[in-house]
């Protein structure tokens, strides 16, 4: 086992400060339950300050809705156990289905909203004159524990989130430079798709990280905007880079060296202005290699070749490329600009995509609420025909970790985790509050009983492969000393509230297996079929998103297919999708969408192709071969019509769209005919 590091040693220590430090305030103002503080300090508490800010903030709001939740419906219910049951079980699954479509630190709010009624109001129905007592010593406690954990995390030594940020962005920023250096390789590059899709998933993973950015002791809060902005261009790298590399192999594959060869200099110059050093103004190089760009690109009419075409789209996607790289470069500079108090004001304001406009999964989510209603139901209703005076503990717990793992594809795994970690530590639960506690007279002894557990489950906390066991090892712990009255502990209470928690475990694993239970290679499909939804739509002209808005929703969905389709090895169809090929097809229908207003005569025949590709994509993945065949012969009578239109910049624009298209649903199809008797 390695040794604990000096930031996981710094953790550890203000972690269990805070958690001192809430118990020591709640013991002096005499709230009845100070462990509840104590375990709130540690639920918040994470390595970086921002993060600890952020869910403080949104943690107290899910427990104040959920107090006022518990506060009208008990006293309204308490003679209706079946009814205060099934309503408090809607509510813990309208606030989780609510949570599971906010991809933002929001969520965690919403979902606290909907398990904390279950904690405060399950224990509290035997007294439901004192609801209203009770609902406010938890809310204090909770709220304690936030405000500790986020004064000690904020004021002690606060580890900044911002370098981290910024490091992850020049790492994600030197993967995009690799890839374009590769892509643009003559010789071709040996990387595979997983290498690609994997620079997809961790432009997401930034884009939610900067969420907490705004709650950040660091200078780098102030350039938010300016680092969504460098993200958004990070999304766009990904269709175009993949398009430019498909459309030099479609080059070399149709045998046009001498072609590949006119634009060899100009790649190389290309791959040479991505990889100047950071600090280097290139607009002056980038708008120089526009002109060439332009210089080479082959003229357009009606008797451009295939060849040309595809000359045609490599040029505009190249020309695109360049503009990201410049812009990329501007961002980066105003980023280090900013966190030295010099950030220009228009970057202040730059227009971004929300992060709900990332993919959500409605169905799933309904799914994730079902299983936890039908989970906190059943425990009710165990504890409602027993009449078992410790049950309340069952349908609490199962709350909790129905909505902990909802996100996960297979909670199961993660449930039964939790669960046989929270057994294992039920000896030291026995121990500190059997043993140890009575024994503790004041609060200097029990700070030094405390020590070495907590101290040394923090350096756990801290470490990414250990947090998953350690975290319920803690969570029990402090539940147990949070659940049952501390003054008035004996055996049979702790029996019969272990009990019932372990009945919740098991009541989350079960229900969980039976209702919410999928695998890797389902999801996958899943995400594909919400991408080929939306092209299916954007054919029809119905809810066209913006560029951005759409490079961002598909690069989120490639990004989290990447691991699914590595766990779904055996599923053949799967590992023939190309989901970046569906990205560049999106990114080409969104183009020509945007510019079909400007194509005159050329729109009659973009009409009926718009048509055929929303009916293509509505079949897939089972599309008959006459269906394939009547797109092809559209998308090359699109291609004719606009060859013979007005020769402008919609029109360039136009035919790059349409070729990458037609390269991308077909790569092994005959050729391109300019003349449609040449065709036939």
């Amino acid at each position: 086992m390695n040794l604990p590091t000096r930031s996981e040693i710094l953790f550890s220590v203000k972690s269990f400060a805070a958690a001192m430090l809430s118990v020591y305030v709640s013991m002096r103002i005499g709230l009845p339950r100070p462990f509840w503080a104590m375990m709130t300090a540690y639920i918040c508490a994470a390595p970086f300050a921002g993060p600890v800010r952020s869910k403080g903030l949104y943690r107290a709001g899910g427990t104040v809705l959920g107090a006022i939740a518990v506060t009208f419906l008990v006293p309204r219910l308490i003679n209706s156990p079946e009814l205060l049951s099934l309503v408090l079980a809607l509510w813990i699954a309208g606030c989780l289905y609510f949570s599971l479509l906010d991809r933002t630190p929001r969520s965690y709010m919403l979902m606290l909203g909907g398990y904390t009624a279950g904690l405060i109001a399950f224990p509290a129905v035997n007294e439901p004159a004192a609801i209203f007592d009770i609902v406010l010593a938890r809310v204090e406690e909770i709220l304690l524990g936030i405000t500790c954990a986020t004064v000690v995390h904020s004021l002690v030594l606060p580890q900044p989130f911002g370098p981290m940020l910024v490091a992850r962005l020049d790492n994600a920023v030197r993967d995009a430079q690799h890839w374009i250096r590769d892509a643009l390789n003559p010789a071709g590059d040996t990387r595979s798709a997983s290498d690609r899709r994997k620079l997809a998933g961790d432009i997401t993973e930034m884009r939610l990280m900067t969420t907490h950015l705004p709650f950040d002791t660091s200078h780098l809060r102030w350039t938010e905007k300016a680092v969504n902005a460098l993200q958004e261009r990070l999304a766009a790298f990904v269709p175009i880079v993949s398009g430019v590399e498909d459309r030099l192999t479609a080059l070399r594959e149709l045998g046009a060296t001498e072609v590949s060869e006119r634009w060899h200099a100009l790649l190389r110059d290309v791959v040479a202005l991505t990889e100047s050093p950071k600090d280097v103004v290139i607009d002056a190089q980038g708008a120089a290699l526009r002109q060439r760009i332009d210089a080479l690109e082959p003229k357009v009419d009606d008797t451009l070749g295939w060849t040309g075409m595809i000359e045609v789209n490599l040029a505009a996607r190249l020309r695109r490329l360049i503009e990201i790289c410049v812009e990329t470069r501007a961002l980066r500079q105003h980023i280090d600009a900013g966190v030295h108090g010099r950030l220009p004001e228009a970057v202040r304001h730059l227009p971004g995509v929300p992060v709900s406009a990332l993919h959500l999964d409605r169905g799933m989510a309904l799914l994730s609420a079902f299983a936890a209603a039908v989970a906190v139901l059943a425990c009710c209703a165990f504890w409602i025909l027993t009449g078992w005076p410790s049950g309340a503990a069952a349908p609490m717990m199962t709350a909790v970790l129905c909505c902990f793992f909802s996100t996960q594809d297979d909670p199961v795994p993660f449930i039964k985790t939790f669960m046989w970690y929270s057994i294992y530590a039920i000896p030291l639960s026995a121990l500190y509050l059997l043993g140890i506690l009575p024994a503790v007279h004041n609060f200097e002894s029990f700070v030094l009983a405390c020590a070495p557990t907590f101290l040394a489950l923090g350096v756990f906390l801290a470490r990414p492969s250990t947090f998953g066991r350690a975290m319920p090892f803690l969570f029990a712990i402090c539940g147990t000393l949070a659940m049952i009255d501390t003054h008035n502990a004996d055996m049979v209470s702790f029996v019969n509230s272990t009990l019932a928690q372990v009945v919740g475990y098991i009541a989350a694993a079960v229900t969980t297996s039976v209702f919410r239970r999928v695998g890797a290679g389902w999801t996958a499909r899943r995400l594909l079929k919400a991408g080929w939804s939306e092209l299916s739509r954007m054919g029809t002209g119905e809810r066209v998103p913006s560029l951005p808005e759409f490079s961002a929703r598909m690069v989120d969905r490639v990004g989290q297919l990447t691991p699914r389709l590595a766990l779904a090895g055996k599923d053949q169809d799967l590992q023939a999708v190309d989901a970046l090929r569906d990205l560049r097809i999106g990114l080409n229908m969104t183009l020509l969408q945007s510019v079909r207003a400007r194509l005159g005569r050329g729109d009659a025949a973009v009409g009926p192709l718009m048509k055929q590709l929303s009916r293509h994509f509505a079949l897939r993945p089972r599309v008959d071969a006459g269906c394939e065949r009547s797109l092809l012969d559209t998308l090359d009578n699109a291609l004719r019509a606009i060859c013979a239109g007005e020769r402008d910049a919609a029109q360039r624009e136009a035919l790059a769209a349409l070729t990458g298209m037609r390269r991308d649903l077909f790569p092994k199809a005959a050729a391109y005919q300019p003349s449609l008797a040449t065709a036939i």
